[in-house]
């Protein structure tokens, strides 16, 4: 059977760390920023652990 290609678009949004968490930027801080709080955009700022439901299949279609 041959090897499973890479899911690129997935590679590209999510980073594994070290100790195997999967990491994420926070979505919503392309456009539109202006009317959010100061606190709500500095949180933006930050990745974020992505949710441990989605991780099996994070690395399934990462390959690692």
């Amino acid at each position: 059977m041959p090897k499973m290609k890479t899911h690129k678009a997935t590679a590209k949004r999510f980073k594994i760390t070290k100790t195997e968490k999967i990491k994420q930027r926070k979505a919503g801080q392309d456009h539109f920023n202006a009317r959010e709080s100061g606190n709500t955009k500095r949180k933006k700022r930050r990745d974020i652990d992505s949710s441990k439901s989605f991780t099996k299949t994070i690395k399934t279609l990462i390959q690692k």
